[in-house]
């Protein structure tokens, strides 16, 4: 008997010390943190360690539960560690981690192709994955120009492609994204894109200003018969949360056609439900010639992938382009079981519900706070800040992200400016937890007023 309460008393006690190194100061995170780079930005004011996640919450390090509308920058669309998914990625951990394609096919990536092919574009029916969103975005233009036998890419202004050297120059968000890399990689004409708020004009007005625009360039800066394509976000991502119109998309879909321009959707942050459809593009009804994806695709594992017509994907020399890991058996098998739980609890249809939801929500309550406009297409949410008289207003979007944060909620800004609050929460939100963000951000708008 004297034996059996030693054991249980040992066994409490080693419970109690595992329960208690989970507990770390902050301070000793921001010691243990020292040899990491400083070239990743921190977004939180303090060394925030992250524990676990479960579905729309992170458990930190010191014990806090924070609602999380980052979703690692729109990736766990189906929130953090959906079972479906983690049981895909351990039964697939026990057959294969890697299987090269150049050697080999492996069963995930049939499986995925045949699931992507029920979501994508009926025409865009063949497919190439890649690790991150800027690889497979280079993977586009890559094929673009071997497809049309053309130098030059048109991109839209505030928009974000990737950080390497070919994606930075393709950006245009932010100055800091490119600053001390020239010369960068030549090519890349930037045209407008129709951000109806920032010029203070119509929907209408806007469109029609872009599309002048747009023909004038090819008048002037670059020739239609040496464009390969043009890549434009459906929904805006870093340059401030900005759908698209459809009008404008119908437009460069019939200048393209009209002069043999590679129309490329980039979904990588609007793709897998995050609008309320499957991609933004859907909002649109327009087809592009190229479409690329990664973010949601697999739920947190690394993946990407582009989708394009035979004929298209045809004209891309074998061996000219390619990787080691893409389409990794792992991120395959995570990806198939994300998409299947999106089908089965129908999480695309409830992205459309709750983010109209929110952004009446939004319009409501931030109208005295500094709020000029709340736009978005399902959960892809964007609150912009300006001043009374009209100006962005970054300090306001800080001070909100900061009592956020204070109230376990996390967020992430965006824009030009910055003065541009994201949201960008899993797309299985439930009514409890869209209540839960209502309160905190409410709390947080009335602490700056």
């Amino acid at each position: 008997a004297a034996m059996l309460r030693c054991s249980r008393l040992l066994s409490m006690a080693g419970r109690m010390a595992r329960s208690t190194a989970l507990v770390r100061p902050l301070a000793t995170v921001a010691q243990q943190t020292v040899h990491l780079s400083p070239v990743w930005g921190r977004t939180v004011p303090e060394h925030l360690l992250a524990e676990r996640g479960q579905g729309s919450h992170v458990h930190s390090s010191d014990g806090r539960k924070f609602l999380d509308f980052t979703c690692g920058i729109g990736v766990t669309n189906t929130g953090h560690c959906h079972p479906k998914v983690v049981k895909a990625i351990q039964d697939q951990a026990t057959k294969f981690l890697h299987s090269q394609v150049n050697i080999h096919f492996h069963r995930p990536m049939l499986e995925l192709v045949d699931e992507l092919k029920t979501i994508c574009p009926p025409s865009l029916d063949t497919f190439f994955f890649s690790n991150s969103g800027a690889e497979i975005v280079e993977g586009a233009i890559k094929l673009a120009k071997h497809a049309t036998g053309r130098q030059k890419i048109v991109v839209f202004s505030g928009g974000f492609h990737g950080r390497t050297h070919l994606t930075m120059a393709m950006t245009s968000s932010k100055v800091g994204l490119n600053v001390g890399y020239s010369p960068l990689v030549q090519g890349c004409v930037v045209a407008p894109y129709p951000y109806a708020y920032h010029y203070g004009w119509d929907e209408d007005t806007t469109v029609d200003f872009c599309i002048k625009e747009l023909k004038r360039m090819f008048k002037g800066q670059t020739a239609p018969q040496e464009t390969a394509a043009m890549i434009i976000e459906p929904v805006l991502g870093e340059g401030g949360y900005v759908p698209v119109p459809p009008r404008f998309m119908r437009a460069l879909r019939e200048i393209c056609t009209e002069h043999g321009i590679m129309l490329i959707a980039d979904e990588v942050q609007s793709g897998f439900g995050r609008t309320g459809k499957w991609f933004g593009i859907d909002h649109t009804g327009v087809t592009p010639d190229i479409m690329t994806m990664a973010k949601g695709i697999a739920s947190g594992m690394p993946l990407s992938a582009l989708c394009a017509s035979k004929e298209t994907m045809a004209k891309w020399a074998p061996g000219s382009h390619g990787g080691t890991y893409g389409g990794n058996a792992v991120s395959c098998a995570a990806a198939v079981a994300t998409i299947r739980a999106m089908k089965e609890e129908k999480m695309v249809e409830n992205s459309a519900k709750m983010g109209e939801r929110l952004m009446a929500f939004l319009r409501k309550e931030g109208k005295a706070y500094g709020v000029g406009d709340v736009r978005g297409q399902g959960l892809m949410i964007g609150v912009e800040f300006t001043t009374p008289d009209g100006k962005p207003w970054p300090e306001r979007t800080k001070e909100v992200l900061a009592a956020a944060y204070k109230n376990e909620l996390l967020m992430l800004s965006c824009g030009t400016f910055d003065n541009v609050v994201r949201l960008i929460p899993p797309i299985n939100l439930s009514e409890a937890e869209a209540a839960e963000f209502e309160t905190k951000f409410a709390a947080a708008l009335k602490t700056c007023a």
